[in-house]
């Protein structure tokens, strides 16, 4: 076969379908289609879903290329329609419902496609009525899940993992007459936001679950806001799938939307998956209805006790000749003024006064915390003292010698236009000076009377003290110090009165093994210094903020 009908993201949509019954109009018997990502992940769904819509056999599999059979009793100029008892669930799904129910109110989300209801009943009778007299399939989870999604909507059939298959929120109501965020009460005692515990907890939970939903559209979500609020009585997460392949699509709008329009906590959201907590103030439909039912009545309890008080006082001054002064002493009018004076006066002055002294609160343990780290850290750093303490005591140099060679301003010159046009060096790597760098040069001078030194330090003082060093335990002559674009070079002269040492490595000085140990435990010990500083610059800008929110709560405190 010299060619194919290509599937794209979206599935087999109905322009695949239309290519292949091309193919079978031209006379082909076979059609093949090329599945992509992500339906190509299940070739076994992809083909279920094939055979479904073409009404078609698949009877060879390669690779991503599925290969469907039209059939010996194909008919042209035809509306193809070969459905499949198996496939009969299946179909059902698609039809959407004509009503779901929301809350406890009795409420029921009307589609528009309800009219297709009657003629699903009408052609798919017998072969529901052979479906069940066939024996049960499927785990009681997997019938149970079937049934809860069956009642939320129409199954979405495209879907590209194996089933249950979500359902189609696209096909949900875009607008539900009535519908309004739902009423919320968080349990006593409980936080209503969740810990870090928590949020970890629920997303572990949620990965194993079915997906729920299948969306492509980013607006208009009441239907599938109502069918979540009613998944939400029986799952404490929903679980909603991006349709992959449609354009313009927005999973953070998405997200937002549903999560204003149905009160919950989204716990994850990606370009595949948005996950909703129902919360832990979530109360279903009827348990909400009967707590607003019963805080009215407690309210309409209240006005009617302060009523009969302020009749039964009326007529006791009428009868008595009592003072027409009123008393409010434990009344529900006592109550409410004491809120009107007080506590909704001083909302704003309390709120304030809260949250300085959680910033007082979070200042003082940041401030503890920094002052732990900064002793560990003087802790760490007088060990780092002691460990150099004690490998400096192990390196003895040598004293300047008093009966020192003189040169002349000509011969110094020679030597240094010798060592600068000189290829062999002498390199002093991170541990610096010890017996192997002297033993080094010492070779040199055995076949020419300069040697040039590179070092990498960048600071005068230090290129200096490395020079000087040099020229004390040699026991040379140092001709200069030249600067080179990236390092500096110290050029040394073994002198006239040359005479190679017996032994060509220094006891006095530390063995490589112990300058490498004390180049990193200098490093280590200028890295803590440098952090050591950072944090008692945070600890003085920690207590100066302290000192300022103490004054603000001082300043805000009312006087007794």
């Amino acid at each position: 076969m010299g060619r194919w009908a290509r599937a794209k993201k979206a599935g087999v949509t109905e322009e695949v379908v239309d290519d292949l019954r091309r193919e079978w109009a031209r006379g082909e018997e076979l059609a093949a289609v090329r599945i992509v990502e992500p339906l190509c992940r299940n070739m076994d769904r992809a083909r279920e879903i094939l055979e479904i819509k073409t009404g078609g056999l698949v009877v060879w599999t390669k690779g991503d290329i599925h290969f469907v059979y039209r059939g010996s009793n194909y008919q042209q100029n035809t509306n193809h329609s070969h459905y499949f008892v198996s496939d009969a669930q299946n179909m059902k799904h698609n039809v959407p419902t004509t009503q779901l129910e929301y809350g406890n109110e009795g409420e029921m989300l009307t589609n528009a496609n309800s009219k297709a209801d009657d003629a699903f009943q009408e052609k798919y009778q017998s072969i529901c009525g052979q479906n069940d007299e066939e024996p049960v399939k499927g785990t009681l989870y997997e019938r149970e899940v079937n049934r809860l999604l069956d009642s939320l909507g129409p199954r979405f059939v495209d879907w590209w993992w194996n089933t249950p298959l979500p359902v189609d929120a696209d096909l949900l109501p875009e607008f539900v007459p009535g519908f309004k965020t739902p009423f919320r009460q968080c349990p006593p005692g409980v936080r209503p936001t969740l810990a870090d515990e928590e949020l970890t907890y629920l997303r572990k939970l949620a990965q194993p679950l079915p997906t729920h939903f299948a969306l492509g559209r980013n607006t208009r979500l009441q239907g599938l806001a109502a069918a979540i609020l009613k998944l939400w009585e029986k799952s404490l997460i929903a679980k909603i799938a991006v349709k992959v392949g449609i354009q313009n699509t927005n999973n953070e709008q998405m997200a937002w939307n549903l999560k204003h329009l149905t009160g919950g906590t989204v716990i994850l959201r990606n370009k595949d998956f948005i996950i909703l907590y129902r919360g832990k103030d979530f109360l279903p439909g009827g348990v909400a209805q009967t707590v607003i039912q019963r805080e009215a009545q407690v309210h309409d309890e209240q006005v009617k006790e302060e009523e009969a008080r302020l009749k039964a006082v009326d007529s006791l001054q009428m009868v008595g000749g009592l003072s027409s002064e009123e008393s409010s002493v434990g009344t529900f009018r006592e109550y409410q003024n004491f809120q009107a004076d007080h506590v909704h006066g001083n909302t704003e002055n309390s709120n304030t006064i809260i949250e300085l002294e959680a910033e007082k609160h979070r200042l003082e343990k940041e401030l503890k915390d920094q002052e732990w780290k900064l002793s560990i850290l003087n802790k760490k750093i007088e060990r780092s003292n002691q460990a150099l303490a004690k490998l400096h005591n192990s390196w003895s140099p040598l004293e300047e010698s008093a009966d020192k060679e003189l040169l002349t301003e000509e011969e110094k010159a020679m030597f240094r236009m010798i060592g600068r046009k000189m290829d062999g060096l002498v390199l002093l790597g991170r541990r610096g000076i010890f017996d192997g760098v002297i033993e080094e040069i010492h070779q040199h001078w055995k076949h020419k009377e300069v040697v040039k030194v590179i070092t990498k330090q960048n600071q005068a003082r230090q290129i200096m003290y490395t020079a000087n060093l040099l020229e004390v335990e040699t026991g040379g002559i140092l001709i200069a110090v030249e600067k080179l674009p990236t390092s500096h070079s110290i050029i040394l002269y073994r002198g006239k009165n040359y005479h190679r040492p017996e032994k060509s490595s220094s006891s006095n000085l530390l063995t490589k093994r112990e300058a490498l140990r004390r180049s990193i435990e200098v490093q280590r010990r200028g890295s803590m210094k440098y952090f050591a500083r950072e944090r008692q610059k945070s600890i003085l800008e920690l207590k100066r903020r302290l000192r300022y929110v103490a004054r603000q709560i001082k300043y805000r405190t009312p006087r007794s």
